[in-house]
């Protein structure tokens, strides 16, 4: 039970961290936010919990298919607010428009036998 908050906290920390980040410099916020940290620390807690390197190589594997349609949402949600368009309303149309394109993807991995 230990391990399992533990690997909470740290996550939780680096979101708020990185959010705090953001609010004094928007670059550094950004490089922090873009490197993959979660991913990162997803594959390090799933090696520690199993040590089994097929496991971690999926999800790797998983990861970078699945960061493709993810990067809808950074395309979609700058071009809304900048024509104006609510925060809110913006992102929950951008979050829609990437579900879209997850289904997209998954679409055409499976019709290439790509397994995730």
């Amino acid at each position: 039970m230990f391990h399992y908050l533990t690997k909470i906290a740290l996550t939780t920390v680096l979101v708020v961290a990185i959010s705090e980040v953001a609010k004094r410099n928007n670059f550094l916020g950004a490089l922090l936010a873009s490197i993959p940290i979660v991913s990162i620390l997803a594959l390090i807690w799933l090696y520690n919990d199993t040590q089994n390197i097929i496991m971690v190589s999926t999800l790797s594997r998983s990861i970078f298919w699945l960061v493709l349609p993810s990067l809808s949402l950074f395309i979609t949600l700058p071009i809304l607010l900048d024509h104006g368009v609510n925060f809110y309303l913006s992102l929950i149309i951008s979050i829609v428009i990437t579900i879209c394109c997850y289904w997209g993807i998954v679409t055409i991995l499976h019709y290439y036998n790509i397994k995730l």
